[in-house]
């Protein structure tokens, strides 16, 4: 249940890094792609069942 949670914030929080803003554009791809990582490692601990 936690890790579904978990999950379901972290996917929203990748979408909300996404640089669709003005202000926003010179940013790069840092913000999406650290909780791209943080997604995937916390897809792979879940699927293991170590979460």
């Amino acid at each position: 249940m936690l890790s579904t949670i978990l999950i379901i914030v972290l996917i929203l929080l990748l979408v909300g890094a996404l640089p669709t803003w003005p202000y926003s554009s010179g940013w790069g791809y840092g913000p999406g792609g650290v909780l791209g990582l943080v997604l995937v490692v916390v897809l792979v601990l879940a699927l293991m069942g170590r979460l």
